[in-house]
């Protein structure tokens, strides 16, 4: 049996399936399809399923079909399924489906290999090979799924009292947003360099085990300097929730009712203890603080006109470089003591030469190591580069100039990765 992630119309579950190969047909669960919404359309013609005996199966009979993405380790895939009433499994992939993508079984290592040519060209993104489940542990991870889910869903669940009629729910932006839009259910001016608490209109009970931090939202950060102060709410918290935000822009902001003003951040608690010692073991750093781990190293970030301007007010201990840009090149215009310093320690010291860095036993090969080598690609080679003629009006070719292998996909995909970052 193999571990495989099956979409529903909603959402996606995990479910060990059997590969069988005296099925005739690929199966799936008629009570898992209704339970994780998986797609379903009916026969035209509704089929009995037999018994090797020749006799009908309780099973059946066949009257709807279910297609539905599945993923098997890095393999990706779209399987039609006969659903059917399994009795001790949820999913079955027959010969359909072993004839379909041909892989490699490996009984003695429970290991399956997909290297045919149509996974390597179609199916696969990373490693082709994914490991196979025992049975006895397989059927029992699928029926504690049966039974646990739903009580798992009633424990993860956040629950919302509305205090004001005009409160909203909490809501996530996408499906795999980390964390729940809070809604203000008022209008607040925050005062240039000021804060305000600003009331949602809603109290949560959260889960055991996990408290609330409200964080900032990324585009009231972004675009109008708005942050949020004192962001934890504690499961035994039942009041309204407010939030702290904080305007560190020079002009005052204006929040409306029933604007996103905060998101909320379910995470875990991790239940300690506090114990009084007499002694604690010696560590590297010791009683050394604040800025005891800076290394010296000069780091350069650029900032908006706005920062800067803060920066020089509030008398930061940081480096600053004023200037602007002209024909793609940093014109420094300006710069405070402390970067003055930089640049002089920086002047002092000799570019290494590549024999000093490259270890010896690699002198050979010194030309991989140089900046052309490492940030430009290839010259053209006129007669080697591919060249696809087209007409006018037409489109170009879809298909693939010849079927990889599964060493030739990890290789492609590796090299891939390198050039994105070449310019």
């Amino acid at each position: 049996m193999i571990k495989i992630r099956l979409y529903g119309i909603n959402d996606s579950t995990t479910v060990n399936a059997m590969i069988d190969s005296r099925a005739t047909e690929d199966f799936i669960d008629q009570q898992f399809c209704h339970k994780y919404q998986i797609r379903k359309t009916k026969a035209k013609n509704p089929r009995e399923i037999y018994l090797a005996d020749g006799e009908p199966s309780s099973m059946g009979p066949v009257t709807h079909i279910a297609t539905a993405p599945i993923n098997i380790g890095a393999h990706r895939e779209i399987t039609t399924f006969q659903v059917a009433k399994l009795q001790n499994h949820e999913a079955i992939l027959g010969m359909p489906w072993l004839k379909n993508h041909n892989p490699r079984i490996d009984c003695g290592q429970g290991k399956i290999t997909f290297d045919s040519e149509k996974c390597t060209t179609m199916c696969l993104n990373e490693s082709p090979t994914v490991y196979t489940i025992p049975e006895a542990e397989a059927l029992e991870e699928n029926l504690v799924s049966r039974f646990s889910t739903i009580q798992a869903k009633k424990d993860k669940s956040i629950l919302v009292k509305k205090m004001h009629k005009n409160a909203k729910i909490p809501t996530k932006g996408t499906r795999g947003a980390a964390g729940h839009d809070l809604y203000a259910i008022e209008d607040k001016t925050i005062p240039a360099k000021g804060q305000q608490v600003v009331k949602t209109g809603i109290s949560l009970r959260l889960p055991n085990g996990i408290y609330g931090r409200i964080a900032q939202r990324s585009g009231l950060a972004v675009k109008h300097d708005i942050t949020v102060n004192a962001g934890v709410i504690d499961r035994d918290y039942t009041g309204e929730i407010g939030v702290v935000l904080v305007n560190l822009f020079s002009y005052d902001y204006h929040v409306r009712q029933g604007e996103r003003i905060a998101q909320l951040i379910p995470e875990k608690i991790l239940e300690t203890q506090i114990q009084e010692v007499t002694y604690l073991d010696d560590m590297k750093r010791g009683t050394k603080g604040f800025r005891s781990t800076d290394t010296g190293r000069i780091e350069i970030d650029e900032i908006s006109t706005n920062t800067f301007e803060r920066s020089k007010k509030q008398g930061d201990e940081d480096g600053l470089l004023w200037g602007r840009y002209n024909n793609g090149k940093l014109e420094i215009l300006a710069t405070n003591i402390s970067t003055e310093l930089a640049i002089q320690s920086k002047k002092g010291q000799r570019k290494k030469d590549l024999t000093e860095i490259v270890p010896e036993e690699y002198w050979d090969y010194q030309r991989v190591f140089e900046e052309e080598e490492a940030t430009e690609l290839p010259p053209h080679r006129p007669g080697v580069d591919l060249e696809i003629n087209i007409e006018k009006g037409r489109r170009l070719p879809l298909k693939k100039i010849y079927p990889l292998g599964a060493k030739e996909l990890e290789e492609l995909g590796e090299y891939m990765q390198i050039n994105k970052k070449r310019k």
